[in-house]
């Protein structure tokens, strides 16, 4: 078996609403698979119909060689599921919490294990009313990584948790990964997808309209760097944006330039060639700049080029 994921023309419909739209993916054994895209894009939906909460409208899905008609009990054996949110009993304790889904299980690991993986030794004897937000998030990947599954599925794991937590829980994914486990991840942030993820599928309106290695994304940019500009209030900046974009655009440097939400952002090779170019050519059109900054390029950047949308839009 090569796929840990395989699916094909998958759709979810809700009435009149299109979810998912005829959409393929394939998840490689032993790779972390990201799903990326912002919310509405269909994400939660699709992995939800892999991990068997969903049927599809339509659509073929195999799960780790089988198909959740025939094969749930197995299947069920061999899946670990973080939702996107969790409510756990309060007055159980983590160790409690723990041997109760490890019971649910025919193999699996040791709770002290889990506990020891989703670093909460200090934790073990506190109810779960008494764990911070992170706390409580470590604990629902460790309920879903006690019966050692060989899929994780993970659902926007990080959203709302400081940078601490969120770096703890990317380590216990690692060692998920390290272990020969495979995953799929939803996330909002960048530094995630590009930390923890082999691939990443972005999604927009119920499909995948790109997939590769996050550096392979990028690459397709065709610039290493972004710059973007902001313009000093006066009577031609409303209008000065399209011209400054226009102007620029034709600059050799510059690969692509867009306008958009008050600014123009530019995507560039050889930064130190292109910045001189740009300030020269702002100030030939009589404008003024209130900001410029530059970064390199992210899936971020490559969510913008390819849907004309931020990602958190």
């Amino acid at each position: 078996m090569s796929l840990a994921v395989r699916c094909r023309g998958l759709v979810k419909k809700y009435d009149d609403v299109i979810a998912v739209d005829g959409l393929d993916l394939d998840v490689n054994v032993g790779e972390c698979l990201g799903l990326l895209g912002p919310n509405g894009a269909g994400k939660t939906t699709t992995v939800e119909i892999l991990e068997g909460l969903l049927s599809p409208t339509a659509g073929d899905v195999e799960i780790l060689g089988k198909r959740w008609e025939t094969d749930e009990p197995w299947l069920r054996q061999r899946l670990g599921v973080s939702l996107q949110q969790t409510y756990l009993p309060e007055k159980l304790t983590v160790r409690e919490m723990l041997e109760l889904f490890r019971g649910l299980y025919v193999e699996g690991m040791s709770v002290e294990t889990a506990i020891e993986l989703a670093a909460l030794g200090e934790k073990a004897d506190a109810r779960y009313d008494a764990l911070s937000g992170g706390q409580r998030q470590r604990l629902a990947v460790a309920c879903a990584l006690v019966g050692a599954p060989e899929l994780l599925f993970l659902d926007e794991p990080t959203t709302g948790l400081d940078p601490q937590s969120r770096r703890l829980l990317w380590e216990v994914v690692t060692d998920f990964k390290a272990r020969g486990g495979s995953a799929v991840l939803t996330t909002h942030y960048m530094d995630e997808a590009e930390r923890l993820c082999d691939r990443v599928a972005v999604v927009d309106h119920g499909k995948v309209i790109a997939l590769g290695t996050p550096q392979e994304l990028i690459d397709k940019l065709g610039g290493d760097e972004i710059v973007e500009l902001t313009l000093r209030e006066g009577p031609e900046k409303d209008s000065g944006y399209s011209v400054l974009r226009d102007k620029l655009g034709a600059l050799a440097p510059v690969v692509s330039a867009r306008s958009q939400a008050g600014r123009v952002a530019l995507t560039v090779k050889q930064l130190h060639v292109a910045l001189p170019e740009i300030l020269a050519t702002v100030a030939a059109e009589g404008l003024a700049l209130e900001h410029l900054s530059t970064h390199r390029a992210t899936l971020e950047d490559v969510f913008v080029e390819l849907t004309g949308r931020q990602l958190r839009e």
